[in-house]
């Protein structure tokens, strides 16, 4: 095999979990904090995302974890020392966009010696030259910060995080956990490199309501019907819209996926709680859209018995159920004007049953556009990270989606609410 025609078979991961990062540089800095041993997954979790990804070590980095470690998470050469090719130029130097420039600076982790030598304007490390460099050539840095917490807590290191967040450097965490200031969570570093680096801002301005997640639906005081949504695809949706400049309220029920702590977040449990927060909502702020991604019980008991029903000596419980009102509904009726999104789950039904049955929803309930999706296949049901939809207008137009993450399920939603919306406006 000649050198020229070799692809490392780390590679072979690229692209296996979607293809949002397609395209995109990333410069992965290492320096000398014990969260290093998170940094081979950090990096390979953006090549599956489509990511390519350049390793700069600082030589405390390189005293706790092998550059060869990170050169077989990347499959590229790792950069432990600046030489005549002059790396820094060539990864963050204001020149034309080439192979190889770094579309974004990722300090994961950085210590609290990087954070303020950075600050400071002190070069000298491969990692601190590269970001003196990238600040030259606006190239966007990421620094997530990982140390003790004592160490954390220095005034003079909080000082630097200001100054530096003050040059629009994003510091990403950490979660102060055990006496540590541990590195943020794998999945919120990869959402926000994400949002830097993949998301237009054609929300700008925009008010955007979202629902996400369960409904419980009391039995009695401590037994519920409820469903396993975890919440995931409101979330996502949510996250994206706000990425792209929009003004994000999310409406969430109990999700088993992470809120965000950056969204501003209503919490409720029951399908009354949601349609009065929704309805309190619409009344009160002026909503461009309503994207009703929860999965809402249809049915719910007729009454609640106060306290817990004995199970002694019962051998059978029947349990009487009302239908429940339909969110996009109630929110059509409060506003006729806003531009709601409304989702319809199946399961084992064929696929032109499926968008016959969202199709027919979304006319009965005058929405303007609806998702429909089967959750009862396994690699996209609920709590799955990956989802495949069909996105139907009132002329049954279908936009099929095929099965991807979450988040790019949700970047593909946007587009076409935004295209429809276009189109719709006088």
């Amino acid at each position: 095999m000649s050198k020229n025609n070799f692809q490392h078979p780390s590679k072979d991961i690229a692209e296996s979990k979607g293809t949002i990062l397609r395209g995109k540089t990333i410069c992965m800095c290492l320096t000398g904090s014990v969260a290093v041993i998170s940094s081979p997954i950090v990096a390979r979790e953006l090549m599956r995302l489509g990511a390519e990804v350049i390793c700069i070590m600082s030589k405390a980095a390189t005293e706790l974890v092998n550059p060869a470690l990170m050169e077989w998470a990347t499959g590229n050469k790792v950069i432990t020392k600046l030489t005549g090719a002059v790396e820094h130029v060539y990864l963050a130097g204001d020149r034309p966009r080439t192979v190889g420039k770094a579309d974004l600076i990722l300090i994961c982790p950085a210590t609290a010696n990087t954070i303020s030598k950075i600050a400071n304007g002190i070069d000298d490390t491969p990692v601190t030259t590269v970001a003196s460099t990238a600040f030259g050539s606006s190239i966007p840095i990421v620094v997530v910060p990982a140390m003790h917490e004592s160490m954390y807590k220095h005034p003079i290191l909080e000082k630097n995080e200001h100054k530096l967040r003050n040059c629009g450097v994003e510091i990403l965490g950490p979660r102060i956990s055990e006496g540590k200031a541990k590195i943020a969570r794998i999945d919120d570093i990869i959402d926000r490199v994400i949002d830097l680096l993949v998301t237009k801002k054609d929300l700008d301005g925009k008010k955007i309501l979202i629902t996400a997640g369960p409904t419980r639906e009391a039995i009695d005081s401590v037994r519920f019907v409820s469903n396993k949504s975890s919440g995931r695809m409101g979330i996502e949706l949510a996250k994206e819209a706000s990425a792209r400049g929009a003004n994000v309220t999310l409406i969430a029920g109990e999700c088993m996926a992470k809120l965000p702590n950056y969204l501003k977040v209503k919490r409720v449990i029951s399908t009354d709680e949601f349609i009065e927060a929704v309805k309190d909502e619409i009344s009160l702020n002026n909503y461009d859209f309503f994207i009703s991604a929860a999965a809402v019980s249809d049915y719910k008991p007729i009454e609640c018995i106060e306290g817990k029903i004995s199970s002694d000596n019962v051998e059978e419980l029947q349990l009487n159920m009302k239908l429940t009102p339909k969110i996009i509904n109630v929110a059509r009726k409060k506003d006729y004007n806003l531009f709601i999104v409304a989702f319809k789950a199946e399961t084992n039904v064929s696929k032109s049953e499926l968008i016959d049955r969202a199709y027919n929803r979304l006319i009965k309930s005058e929405v303007d556009l609806i998702v429909a999706n089967d959750i009862g296949r396994q690699d996209i049901g609920f709590g799955s990270k990956y989802n495949e939809v069909f996105i139907i207008d009132n002329k049954k137009h279908i936009t099929h989606v095929e099965r991807n993450t979450k988040r790019y399920i949700a970047s593909k939603i946007i587009d076409v609410v935004l295209q429809t919306y276009q189109t719709r406006k006088p």
